[in-house]
């Protein structure tokens, strides 16, 4: 197993295979999937996502959403990292990462988000040399806002829509450096 990163209560590695059902599960809960797409994921659905879009291999430049295990008791809880920030061509955005966390209910309020956000800042911005990391979040979720603004990420804009409204943040390596 290549570890990718490590906290006090969390490690971030590739996916593996035996991530399958607590990956599928996640993706079945309607909380969890609340503000990340709207409905709970069908077996079917969820499995061909899990096997198709996740990394099981380090990428090159590793930017990627890591399976996330909770060490204490060495179990698959979710995803997180930072991934490409991709322009609206769809083209990479060099020097510039997305931070993300996904975590199964049971995780939730334990400041796990937290620390795998504080995590993946200090790896995207000291080991991966990104120049800024930004980070979207559905204006109803409150306790993911919470988590941006314990790591001093800032506020950069709303997109309010019909059904759902955005906030966007972001994060630069200056502020990064002078976050204190």
């Amino acid at each position: 197993m290549a570890v990718i990163l490590e906290t006090q209560r969390l490690l971030f590695r590739p996916h593996e295979i035996g991530d399958l059902e607590a990956y599928c599960a996640m993706e079945a809960d309607p909380e969890v999937r609340r503000y990340v797409g709207g409905q709970p994921r069908p077996r079917d659905q969820a499995e061909a996502r899990f096997r198709k879009g996740l990394p099981m291999a380090d990428p090159p430049d590793r930017l990627a959403l890591w399976a996330t295990v909770y060490k204490p008791e060495g179990c698959y809880i979710g995803r997180c990292g930072v991934y490409p920030h991709f322009d609206a061509e769809g083209k990479p955005l060099p020097g510039e990462g997305v931070l993300a966390f996904y975590l199964a209910r049971p995780y939730w309020g334990r400041g796990l988000a937290t620390e795998a956000g504080q995590a993946f800042l200090e790896f995207g911005f000291t080991q991966l040399n990104l120049d800024r990391i930004v980070a979207q979040v559905d204006a109803d979720n409150h306790a993911s806002m919470r988590v941006l603004e314990k790591l001093r990420f800032h506020l950069t804009g709303t997109e309010q829509g019909e059904k759902r409204s955005f906030h966007f943040y972001e994060m630069t390596s200056a502020q990064w450096e002078h976050r204190e």
